[in-house]
């Protein structure tokens, strides 16, 4: 495929996928007792029997440089009153947690407010382009009744009936 070919598909394929409405969470894992986290909006379930999730991670995330077969790493399904901290978590830095309040749960970072919440251990990662997947087995899970966050048209909102 040529590179102009391939930029314009690129571009394409760009559009597309803003096209679709994501949910956007807060993968988070503990290092030394340290909390780290990055907002990811490539995030599913994979499975019920047993319970599994797969999630999305850019090959330069330093959240997966922390990620290894049997680490424990918790998926915080941000509320559709938490964009601040989906911007904050998205950023570069060691500081995303300043002023964030979060509790060990499950031994994973689990952010105060979160509507849902799974905590994992890795399975697998799995290869993908620019990214891998994690899969991981969740081994608790909560929720709470609450709007979503969700990412669609480069835009966060919600997708919650109007009361």
């Amino acid at each position: 495929m040529s590179a102009e070919l391939a930029t314009g598909l690129a571009a394409e394929f760009r559009a597309v996928m803003a096209g679709v409405a994501t949910p956007v969470s807060v993968v988070t894992t503990l290092t030394d007792g340290h909390p780290h986290g990055t907002t990811v909006s490539a995030f599913a379930s994979l499975s019920m029997a047993p319970p599994m999730v797969l999630v999305s991670l850019d090959r330069g995330s330093e959240l997966l440089a922390r990620l290894g077969h049997g680490s424990v790493f918790g998926v915080n399904v941000l509320g559709s009153d938490q964009a601040s901290l989906a911007l904050a978590f998205a950023r570069k830095g060691s500081d995303k947690f300043a002023g964030v309040r979060w509790s060990d749960d499950a031994g994973a970072p689990r952010l105060a407010g979160s509507p849902g919440w799974l905590a994992c251990t890795v399975t697998q990662l799995v290869e993908g382009g620019d990214h891998v997947i994690v899969l991981g087995e969740v081994q608790r899970a909560a929720t709470t009744a609450a709007a979503p966050l969700t990412y669609h048209a480069r835009t966060f909102g919600t997708h919650a009936a109007a009361s």
